[in-house]
């Protein structure tokens, strides 16, 4: 008899979850965490402090606001942005960019090749010049690229001798050709020749290198890709560029680390008496310890919802007409099973990610369906 109240005061008593399971528990909520950002392992951090090319920084408060969230859905084309630097260490006219990170099922909408124009260098007696014109090929033999098919044109255009900044080129079918086939990429070639045709040496115009110049000013090849990843398929109506409910979101603990419950029971059923309300739920990427590979934002609110969604439902609860006709079906009782209505988003926010990669190239990811805007019954 004894034997039994034991086993049973055994059962009876709370299991106390133990510092295993509580690192089991954080390490599966933040790989559930990862797969929401389309990742397997989180990038290594920069083995060096290293500043991000300002355009990709500038881009990013182009489109997102300080917490990462998108100012207008429309901006971006597609919804990956990736910035690879040469990798020729110093040859003037030569660029290399290896894009290996980029993967397979990605769809290069644009390439860009970014090229700093440097200022021109003084010359002797009276100016003749004023333009010049600029030349990028893709390059076909990597040894012979001047023989003939050696190189293939991509963009042409006359260049101003005055003054300095960035000219932008669109490479995008030697991108494609990349993709398609690795052993291909043999680079670009860029060359400046004078209104009659012919090449100059040394040239008038110069662009920044990687070897010679500032971080700031290095070649740089920009890709606008889209990898498929896109919310759900049930539109949300009435939220401006679209939006989209979540049917598999991955469940994760409010704090992560901390398993079990959030609160005690009393305040939780105070809770389900409040009605149905938008309240904040912040993800802060350093105390997860995201904060070496991520550049911005540090943080952002998610939000989520919470509340009752009691009968009668008002407008204020935002109700779909099937939530209506299920509150009623369930207040008055006429069919077994039925429950009250949801407190869920009813719009959902797309955010922005800057951040290294494994190659620690910056790369500017767009995610929709990250932050509830705001909550109804349903």
């Amino acid at each position: 008899m004894l034997g039994t109240v034991l086993l049973l005061l055994a059962l009876a008593k709370p299991v106390c979850p133990t510092p295993d399971s509580a690192a089991s528990r954080r390490a599966e909520a933040l790989k559930r965490l990862l797969e929401v950002f389309g990742m397997e392992d989180p990038p290594a951090p920069p083995a060096h402090v290293k500043q991000p090319p300002q355009y990709m920084v500038d881009l990013f408060n182009t489109v997102a606001n300080a917490d990462g969230v998108t100012k207008n859905p429309d901006i971006l084309e597609g919804n990956t942005v990736r910035s690879f630097l040469d990798k020729t260490h110093g040859e003037k006219m030569r660029f290399l960019f290896i894009l290996s990170s980029v993967a397979k099922n990605e769809k290069i909408l644009t390439a860009e090749l970014h090229l700093f124009r440097l200022w021109p260098r003084a010359t002797h007696g009276p100016k003749r010049h004023h333009f010049c014109q600029v030349s990028v090929y893709q390059v076909l033999e990597k040894s012979e690229p001047e023989a003939p098919g050696g190189k293939k044109l991509l963009a042409a255009r006359l260049v101003s001798l005055q003054g300095s900044g960035w000219e932008v080129f669109a490479i995008t079918q030697a991108v494609r050709d990349w993709m398609e086939d690795e052993s291909s990429n043999q680079g670009l070639l860029v060359t400046v020749q004078g209104l009659g045709g012919s090449l100059l040496d040394p040239p008038l115009l110069q662009f920044a290198s990687s070897g010679d110049h500032h971080e700031s000013k290095k070649p740089m090849l920009v890709l606008f890709t889209d990898d498929g990843r896109r919310g759900a398929s049930l539109p949300m109506a009435g939220f401006p560029g679209g939006s989209y409910l979540q049917p598999r979101a991955p469940v994760l603990p409010a704090k992560l680390g901390v398993p079990g419950l959030t609160g005690p029971r009393s305040t939780r059923s105070l809770d389900r008496l409040q009605p149905c309300q938008r309240h904040p739920l912040s993800v802060d990427f350093e105390e997860i310890g995201w904060s070496g590979w991520i550049i911005s934002p540090r943080g952002y609110n998610a939000y989520h919802c919470k509340g009752s969604c009691p009968f009668p439902l008002g407008e204020n609860m935002r109700p779909t007409n099937h939530a209506t006709v299920q509150s009623i079906i369930n207040a008055l009782k006429l069919s077994e099973g039925v429950s009250s209505p949801c407190c869920v988003p009813d719009k959902l926010y797309s955010i922005n990610l800057l951040y290294f990669d494994d190659d620690e190239n910056v790369v500017l990811k767009q995610y929709d369906d990250m932050v509830a805007g705001s909550c109804g019954c349903h």
